[in-house]
């Protein structure tokens, strides 16, 4: 599973080598906190899921993970089997995706964690979420 961390400056989504290699990504995704226009809290990740898989991997049900190509934008993915929960995190025009859908149980810690600009080091959302 991703793991979440945060600073006054940046959303890590750090992914394991595994997760790189499914999502044929070479590194994590770094957004800036300036660029999160959105966070959706959803209880079925898959239902957002739109478009063509561009580089991926996609086992319906299973895993969807990667980049998927829409008329809109792309979108980062990297869900996991359809009894998580997730966060759709919409980012502002010009970031390398217009939406990052995960699959997490850390998603409520994430939105916590996010009304926080006094984080200075990176920390995980969880460790984040339990000091408020």
């Amino acid at each position: 599973m991703v793991r979440l961390l945060l600073d006054q400056k940046q959303l890590v989504i750090e992914l394991s080598a595994i997760e790189r290699r499914v999502a044929m990504r070479r590194t994590s995704l770094t957004i800036p906190r300036a660029s999160i226009e959105r966070v959706n809290l959803t209880d079925d990740p898959w239902t957002w899921l739109r478009g063509v898989r561009r580089p991926g991997t996609h086992i319906p049900g299973q895993i969807a993970a990667g980049t998927w190509q829409r008329t809109a934008g792309r979108d980062f993915v990297m869900l996991r089997r359809r009894h998580h929960d997730g966060v759709v995190i919409t980012l502002a025009p010009g970031e390398e995706f217009q939406r990052v859908i995960l699959s997490t149980s850390h998603a409520t810690a994430l939105v916590d964690a996010l009304q926080h600009d006094d984080v200075e080091a990176q920390t995980n959302v969880t460790d984040i979420a339990d000091h408020a």
